[in-house]
């Protein structure tokens, strides 16, 4: 029978995931999931390159056996929960984190013991691979899989089916204090249970960069092979959280059924050091990373106002309300090919001036000699009512000069213009369809 504290924690965890995934658009997820080029990469980070990272420093460092074996479950377990609610505060890409952790989640039934299978051997000797799989606690992990899945199952249904912007404003309101309950929640645990005996600040100096190494090494290859590949930028920053944030509670859990005395001390140590060093090595990475341009949230904001809005839903709701997509025909008769409405959406053309031109003659839209713009406004699959707005607008940017350049929000499939710039400009300026 489950413990007070397991349901507990279970129940956080599922309102945690549950307040995230209600936060998507369910447009925004189903773009994601054809995102296959980013899902790929993904898995490949979380299932290849932190165990490989993980087995090195165990491999050719100098921790001790036990402390060994508590890394290579830590770094071959899956991504915690708690990198949905990164992404949701620091304005990363929250759908595609959602997606993540979906398929990392089933996922991890299979590759986590193969990866402890595989490593574990060549690590220490051959004795200890079959000791590590056995001492997984599969029901945990099961029960966690069960939480996560039905979690996320519910909270894409209630986005879709509520269909309001408003509702996926609250919803993320109730994760990021689900998620804040559980910190707190845990660290009340770490602090009430083991005693004195897990000593996290007694060991040598290689035992903390052993632990650090693969954390702070994810982070990087992370960064370095999503651009590699031209993800774009919130992308590669839920990526790397993606990577790097552990479900440390795993290890926890092996340390507890493998070992005792000393040794147990120093393998319950490592889970609960890589649970300290990856919060604060993160939390620095995405604040670099907003003041960087890489999140969804402008670099110019204040911070507070930053972790406080979510721009996963205002950017969604601004782009359905003044977003189109500007294509120019080089001339005449590629214009009248482009009256067709097509599976893009409705073709507008706005004719910006009344010089006569030759048919076959190519416009210079620098003199803006002559011709016709092409505006496409891009339209994604939607019910037949409209979804009941937030309320809310989009936080005001302090530019840093007059003549501020062009906001631009990319997604897969879609190009948003979120035109801030247009707001003081004449009403002629401002397109909404």
């Amino acid at each position: 029978m489950m413990s007070f504290n397991e349901i507990a924690g279970n129940a956080l965890l599922f309102f945690l995931v549950f307040g995230m995934s209600a936060t998507v658009d369910i447009h925004m997820l189903l773009l994601q999931l054809k995102n296959i080029k980013a899902i790929l990469m993904g898995v490949f980070l979380q299932f290849a390159i932190l165990p490989v990272l993980g087995f090195l420093v165990v491999k050719y460092g100098t921790l001790d056996r036990s402390a060994g074996i508590s890394l290579l479950v830590v770094t071959s377990s899956p991504g915690g929960s708690y990198s949905n609610w990164w992404c949701s505060i620091f304005n990363a890409d929250l759908a595609l984190s959602v997606t993540m952790t979906a398929i990392s989640t089933l996922l991890s039934v299979v590759l986590m013991p193969a990866n402890l299978l595989i490593y574990s051997r060549y690590a220490f000797d051959h004795a200890d691979d079959a000791d590590v799989v056995d001492s997984l606690d599969f029901n945990s992990l099961f029960i966690a899989l069960t939480v996560v899945i039905s979690a996320i199952g519910l909270g894409l249904f209630a986005s879709a089916k509520v269909h309001s912007y408003k509702f996926n404003i609250y919803a993320n309101k109730l994760g990021n204090y689900a998620g804040i309950a559980l910190v707190a929640f845990s660290a009340l645990l770490s602090n009430t249970s083991g005693g004195g005996d897990q000593k996290i600040w007694n060991h040598e100096w290689q035992f903390y960069v052993g632990v650090m190494l693969p954390c702070l090494g994810g982070l990087l290859l992370s960064n370095v092979l999503t651009s590699c590949v031209s993800l774009n930028k919130p992308e590669r920053v839920t990526l790397s959280v993606e990577c790097c944030y552990q479900n440390v509670g795993i290890a926890t859990s092996v340390a507890l059924t493998m070992f005792q005395g000393e040794e147990l001390a120093t393998a319950m140590a490592v889970p609960l050091y890589y649970g300290l060093l990856e919060a604060v090595i993160l939390g620095f990475y995405c604040i670099g990373a907003w003041k960087l341009g890489w999140t969804k949230a402008p670099k110019n904001i204040n911070f507070f106002t930053m972790i406080g809005t979510s721009f996963e839903v205002l950017t969604t709701e601004h782009g359905d309300l003044i977003a189109i997509e500007v294509s120019l025909p080089k001339n005449q008769k590629d214009l009248k090919e482009k009256t067709k409405i097509g599976s893009d959406g409705d073709i507008l053309h706005l004719k910006h001036s009344i010089d006569e031109c030759d048919e076959d003659e190519e416009m210079d839209y620098d003199e803006t000699k002559c011709g016709w713009k092409c505006l496409t406004a891009p339209i994604l699959p939607s019910p037949t009512k409209p979804k009941e707005p937030s309320g809310l607008q989009l936080p005001e940017v302090p530019f840093e000069s007059e003549e501020a350049p062009r906001v631009v929000t990319e997604q897969k499939g879609l190009h948003m213009y979120s035109l801030w710039e247009e707001r003081e400009k004449s009403p002629r300026n401002r397109f909404r369809l």
